[in-house]
């Protein structure tokens, strides 16, 4: 997989990917663009390719764009590009279809949980597709499975422990059966045990994943892809090692070698 690496933030190229069955990345960001009302630009043509069943740590400091891209990739912001995931576009019309695919999971998770207990937050998104009661709880009962909070369905989801909590988010969008999963500074605000379920947890998790982190450790630990991204640009995009070893290129974008 090449390595795209310029401080003076140039257009970029295409990685290697992994396609899906049909021949589609699960994920395609051609040249997207977004200016912010108040006229901050925040993404400046950004290109980029995750294949199924990668897992890709998205860097870069506070400001760069991460978020910004985030919230594109499900269609909570419209910016000029194109953006399809498994194929279909992410336009308008598809965003009921798209929001199922692609599960975004906040890094507050206060911002995902609003239902009494920690069964109704995981059934709201099956029950909003309009699925049979018998399909909800399965889904339910699946993605407790997944993130091992089972035991927690009939709980109040406002009375979880911070990872507690961070499980039962990710839970509300497995319950989606997404395509891709998308995640907001996932470690942040977790002790040493919680952080370290949580990793084991994402790593066990057989989806494709595009992980926005400052935690560098768990960065290399986790993911063989990294891409570094500053001043609304992806600037690098490369193997996490050889990444993590250019320290010129951390230097220049704010990052820190663990």
């Amino acid at each position: 997989m090449p390595i795209v690496h310029n401080s003076n933030l140039p257009v970029q190229t295409s990685p290697q990917i992994l396609a899906r069955p049909d021949g589609r990345p699960t994920l395609l960001v051609e040249r997207l663009h977004f200016t912010y009302p108040d006229g901050r630009v925040a993404l400046r043509g950004v290109s980029l390719q995750i294949g199924r069943g990668e897992k890709v740590a998205l860097v870069g400091p506070n400001g760069a764009g991460k978020s910004t891209l985030m919230l594109h990739l499900n269609g909570i912001l419209n910016g000029e590009g194109r953006i399809t995931v498994a194929g279909l576009p992410v336009i308008k019309q598809n965003l009921p279809v798209i929001r199922a695919r692609v599960g975004l999971v906040f890094q507050n998770p206060d911002d995902q949980l609003f239902s009494p207990t920690v069964f109704e937050d995981v059934a709201f998104g099956p029950l909003h597709m309009g699925l049979p009661e018998a399909d909800v709880r399965a889904r339910v009962t699946e993605a407790l499975e997944q993130v091992a909070m089972l035991d927690y369905a009939d709980r109040l989801s406002h009375h979880l422990s911070m990872g507690e909590k961070k499980r039962i988010a990710i839970a509300t969008v497995l319950s989606m059966r997404p395509e891709i999963l998308i995640l907001d500074e996932p470690s942040a605000g977790l002790d040493p045990r919680a952080r370290r379920a949580l990793i084991n947890l994402l790593r066990e998790l057989p989806l494709t994943m595009l992980v926005s982190t400052h935690d560098m450790l768990m960065v290399r630990e986790l993911f063989s892809r990294m891409m570094i991204m500053d001043e609304g640009q992806i600037v690098a995009d490369g193997p996490t090692e050889r990444l993590l070893e250019d320290e010129s290129l951390l230097d220049a974008h704010g990052l820190e070698r663990p």
